[in-house]
């Protein structure tokens, strides 16, 4: 991929010589110079089939207007599966790749739908508008705060529709949710809290690295992290807690509530600061990130806290996977991806918010408009939300490892007492015996928001950077 064929070059120069002289209000046209008429039928790839990826290929086989021309998965095993969701939908049979360049230099599509591993999003992400594409990307949108900003960077000079899969952006009840609070339903909101309670078991323990299934072509689900043997029993989806590859639950189920938190504050950069304090308890295996972590952004003016519970618990005020947004008048609660309740001060229930969307319907009514507006989540919405998580996960790996029988909570949050001895206590219900663990007292992140560069913290703005392995390489100028 690092060297473009003759023919990509000229279609690419192409496409780019017509996005300069198209009007401003509109972006370039889909595909490589395809301009695709109000009877054309979308031609679209899914990239990653796995879990979420069979969402995509139902979603777009269901659609009138769309037909998927392109299967791409470094596991050749999921094909099969792909297109008999594709055949019961009376869909012709796509053409199927294992390598995602040879997929963007041969095939017909116009737009490609990742659902990855997360290391792969950015990176694939980028390579698709590079070549022409519009792209949806499962969450979170990066695997680092560095390729984000790419991403974001590549949709623009490229022209390009890039829609991240937060779909409760698309629901009506979280949509009328967010609309309340930001018309002054619950007046000043000074606190939004994310809530990831999802119930995380042990993953297992093995001593020495695994075999790699036949049909995956190790190089290429690699991509970008290092060649080394996977250590883990179950090689799909197991990746989530590892570094390498994925994010934790905070990037994984918690990028949905860190997006709404977000979104109900109406914060369009990343905050001053960040510290974050937790640990992997309950269990020894072989995961990495943490299963319990709670974390303390500083916006100036109002705070977000994020909290992560991967062992049984109860929900808070009626959300476990969901938000909770603290004004001067009452409270909302979001309980689900499409539902929110209002509250006054007296715990009185004021107003109610129900009704679903189609976010990858979304996508496609934006391919066709080639507005960006039209777009629930444009990338650089989908940046900044994974940010954060990346933001928390920093401070969680440059911190120290302390006794659990002496956590403490962080000094810069008016929240933080409240929200930390509600974790300890959480932990004691979950028969953790705080003698036999340790927690990690993450380092306070400072960040100039503008340039999405930790102050004066050299080994943060490395991990913000991230690592790749060539030529799988996010590059500085996209």
């Amino acid at each position: 991929m690092s060297k473009l064929s003759r023919r990509r070059f000229l279609q690419d120069s192409a496409l780019l010589l017509a996005a300069a002289s198209a009007p401003s209000t509109l972006l370039g046209a889909p595909g490589r110079g395809r301009r695709v008429g109000p009877h054309d039928k979308i031609q679209i790839a899914v990239i990653g089939l796995n879990g979420r990826g069979m969402n995509h290929v139902s979603a777009y086989a269901g659609m009138d207007d769309v037909v998927i021309t392109a299967l791409c998965d470094a596991d050749s095993a999921t094909f099969g599966r792909a297109l008999e969701e594709i055949s019961k939908k009376g869909k012709p049979a796509p053409k199927t790749y294992q390598d995602i360049r040879v997929m963007l230099d041969e095939a017909d599509i116009d737009a490609v739908s990742i659902a990855t591993t997360n290391h792969w999003h950015s990176l694939a992400s980028i390579w698709a508008m590079q070549a022409g594409k519009d792209v949806y990307v499962e969450k979170p949108s990066s695997h680092n705060i560095f390729e984000g900003r790419q991403m974001v960077n590549a949709a623009r000079k490229y022209r390009r529709i890039c829609q991240v899969g937060t779909q409760s952006r698309s629901n009506r009840g979280m949509q009328e949710a967010i609309a309340f609070i930001h018309a002054g339903g619950i007046g000043k909101v000074k606190l939004a809290r994310g809530l990831c309670y999802k119930r995380r078991p042990s993953i297992g323990r093995v001593l020495t690295p695994q075999a790699v299934p036949e049909t995956v072509d190790y190089n290429l689900w690699l991509g970008p992290a290092p060649k080394k043997q996977p250590l883990r029993e179950k090689f799909h989806y197991d990746w989530h807690w590892f570094w390498d590859y994925g994010n934790g639950d905070l990037g994984n189920q918690g990028s949905h509530e860190m997006d709404k938190a977000r979104w109900g504050l109406q914060k369009s950069t990343l905050p001053r600061s960040a510290v974050s304090i937790g640990g992997r308890f309950g269990y020894r295996d072989n995961g990495e990130t943490p299963n319990t972590i709670v974390t303390f952004y500083d916006y100036g003016d109002c705070e977000l806290v994020f909290e992560v519970r991967g062992l049984p618990t109860e929900p808070l005020q009626g959300a476990g996977v969901g938000n909770i947004w603290y004004g001067e008048d009452g409270i909302v609660v979001a309980p689900s991806y499409d539902r929110g309740v209002a509250y006054d001060k007296d715990g009185k229930v004021t107003q109610e918010f129900s009704g679903g969307g189609d976010h990858y319907r979304n996508f496609v009514d934006a391919i066709r408009s080639r507005k960006v507006s039209d777009l629930n989540c444009d990338v650089e919405e989908g940046h900044l939300s994974a940010a954060l998580c990346h933001m928390a996960n920093i401070s969680h790996r440059l911190g120290d490892q302390v006794p659990l029988s002496a956590i403490t909570a962080p000094t810069l949050s008016d929240d933080a007492e409240g929200t930390v001895e509600r974790m300890r206590e959480h932990l004691a219900n979950a028969g953790v015996n705080a003698a036999n663990w340790s927690y990690s007292l993450g380092a306070e992140l400072k960040l100039d928001p503008a340039s999405e560069q930790f102050i004066g913290n050299d080994r943060a703005n490395a991990l913000a950077h991230g690592f790749y392995r060539e030529p799988f390489v996010v590059r500085e100028k996209v």
